[in-house]
């Protein structure tokens, strides 16, 4: 999207001063760690409904072996991008992507969500549930919330290590892996429940990971409303921008920066959606496609 794609031009420019997910990367530097914590996440039957993760990377690593990627961006083939319905529902999606600058907790939204009743998806990155974890369990216990998964170091999600927006990715299928399961699997200890979906950071991806995320039982999740441009729009842009929704759009928006004109924006459009017909509901609650741009 042309639109999301201008804003982390600028917000390159804003990386020092913290503004938006893009500036919250961290270098993994317990990598040694996760990779032993994922080497034992062969789990259960139960709580994955494809292959184990090793079988998954092993198979993966064999078909892909001779191939490079031919897409990197926000929306690449079997990045789900809508609902699969005509009925006019919107998924509204908030992303918590963690580290120094992005790890701060937008209550009065979250408050404003529940008292409206507005089922929502969350994606939470790893570093947000460490940085706020009494606060996690009470979303995760929320029923009006979904728990999915942002992400271990939200890294863009490359094979290669690509970069986007001055971030660079995960460098190869053992790093895709990891910066997807670490993160579930600390998601399904402290909730019981493994995430069924998963958005890269600053959502860029290339379409052998979103496969290899597939592979591991998740669905990598975009949008295709952009309904806060990383918590840098003004109510107003909020406004415009939601009032584009039709039935089955997914919205992306931000819970990490009460700063923001987020809650205010949501504020003054979701009566106007209402008024519209449409109702609210989380990704979990219809089967999900990925528009005119995959497969």
């Amino acid at each position: 999207m042309k639109h999301y794609a201008a804003f982390f031009c600028l917000a390159g420019l804003l990386l020092a001063a913290g503004i938006g997910c893009g500036s919250q990367h961290i270098p993994n530097s317990s990598a040694g760690s996760n990779r032993s914590v994922v080497n034992q996440l062969a789990a259960p039957n139960e709580t994955r409904n494809k292959s184990t993760p090793n079988e998954a990377i092993n198979k993966f690593e064999d078909k892909q072996i001779n191939k490079t990627p031919k897409e990197w961006a926000e929306k690449v083939s079997g990045v789900k991008t809508r609902l699969a319905t005509n009925d006019k529902v919107i998924a509204l999606t908030f992303d918590a992507c963690g580290g120094a600058a992005g790890s701060q907790y937008d209550q009065k939204l979250i408050e404003y969500l529940t008292a409206e009743k507005i089922p929502a998806t969350l994606f939470i990155n790893s570093r947000w549930i460490d940085a706020n974890p009494d606060i996690f369990l009470q979303l995760s216990r929320n029923n009006l919330f979904e728990i999915a998964n942002h992400g271990t170091q939200h890294k863009p999600l490359s094979v290669n290590g690509k970069t986007a927006y001055g971030i660079k990715g995960t460098g190869s299928i053992e790093e895709v892996k990891e910066e997807v399961l670490v993160n579930e699997q600390k998601i399904l200890k402290l909730t019981g429940r493994k995430p069924k979906f998963f958005r890269p950071g600053t959502a860029f991806a290339d379409e052998i990971a979103v496969s290899v995320v597939e592979d591991l039982g998740e669905e990598v999740v975009g949008f295709n409303i952009l309904g806060d441009a990383g918590a840098t729009f003004s109510r107003t842009q909020i406004r415009q921008s939601c009032l584009r929704a039709s039935p089955g759009s997914i919205i992306i928006f931000h819970m990490n920066h009460p700063e923001s004109e987020t809650l205010a924006g949501i504020k003054e459009v979701i009566p106007e959606l209402r008024k519209k017909g449409f109702r609210f509901v989380k990704l979990g609650d219809y089967p999900l496609e990925c528009g005119d741009h995959g497969k």
